[in-house]
């Protein structure tokens, strides 16, 4: 659906129960905000599930409105999730449910009866700024989740699928005079001593391959335990492998569990980030994709790097 469709059909929704995926990020949170928000303006009933895994950087635009027990919706809305796979364990319940699902992802699965996805948006919050302005007044309050989503999934506008679109929607944003300022220092210019203890560890135990062209960093589960680390500390971790000068491929490795590996990987324009991860049943965006692998950490480095030359090689 476009979005003016989209917008259409939700004006026609109430007692709305939204999902955020695994490990949410700041675009998945910020779009559910400011859906439910929305939703609410409208004079709906509408809540989030509760995602026991949104960190405190995150958590103050979501906990408001976590829905209460017991709450039974009459639609489930599903926002920057490209998977089922993705699904929260409480959000089990609701995979056959889900009505309306509204993502970015170029490897969305088409999952819900109906969908919105744009995968040339950058972030999810382009597409649920041009859905909500359908349905209501994008005023401060819910401008600030959605800037969040927009700047958070961009890396601050720094990543390669940033575009002019993405710029004006914050913009739009800003106008609103919300606190952007605020969202910067507190996303992008602060960091704890146990992630900068974090990010020394994985530049000192990177590893290069393909005459440098691939940098590969790990977060093993010793480490995040050894320094006390939260989920806090270890977000956008993805990030610091593309910084090293002479790569087109930075792979980040984290272990959520034993033996349980979860993959990301960003990329130049030579090598197709989500090809690379769907050999490893995972997906994304062609410069920022993921998986997970289950298997100890020299068998899920033998697969990345297998992954990665097969798809380097097919150009």
């Amino acid at each position: 659906m476009t979005t003016q469709e989209t917008a259409a059909l939700l004006r026609t929704y109430d007692n709305v129960l939204i999902l955020t995926h695994r490990r949410p990020d700041g675009d998945t949170i910020g779009c559910a905000s400011a859906l439910c928000i929305a939703l609410r303006q409208l004079g709906r009933t509408a809540y989030l599930l509760y995602n026991r895994e949104t960190t405190e950087h995150f958590l103050p635009y979501a906990q408001e409105f976590w829905a209460p027990e017991g709450f039974t919706p009459d639609h489930v809305v599903s926002v920057d999730i490209a998977s089922l796979s993705l699904l929260p364990e409480n959000a089990e319940a609701y995979r056959d449910r889900i009505e309306l699902a509204i993502d970015h992802h170029p490897s969305f699965e088409h999952f819900a009866p109906q969908s919105c996805v744009i995968p040339e948006r950058a972030a999810c919050g382009e597409i649920l700024y041009e859905i909500i302005e359908e349905m209501v007044s994008v005023n401060p309050e819910i401008a600030l989740p959605l800037y969040v989503a927009v700047a958070t999934d961009t890396g601050c506008f720094v990543y390669s699928n940033t575009t002019a679109n993405t710029h004006r929607v914050a913009a739009e944003l800003m106008d609103t005079g919300i606190d952007y300022r605020a969202v910067n220092k507190i996303h992008f210019r602060t960091k704890s001593r146990k992630r900068l203890a974090m990010e020394a560890h994985m530049v000192d135990t990177m590893e290069t391959y393909d005459e440098g062209r691939l940098v590969l960093m790990t977060i093993p589960l010793s480490l995040m335990e050894e320094i006390q680390a939260t989920e806090g500390d270890a977000e956008d971790l993805s990030s610091l492998a593309g910084l090293v000068e002479g790569n087109d491929c930075a792979v980040t490795m984290r272990e959520l569990k034993p033996d349980e590996w979860k993959i990301s990987v960003r990329t130049g324009a030579r090598v197709n980030a989500t090809r690379v991860c769907q050999l490893m049943g995972g997906g994304g965006h062609k410069s920022a994709a993921g998986c997970t692998l289950s298997v100890p950490l020299e068998e899920a480095k033998r697969q990345v790097l297998e992954a990665y030359l097969t798809v380097s090689k097919q150009g």
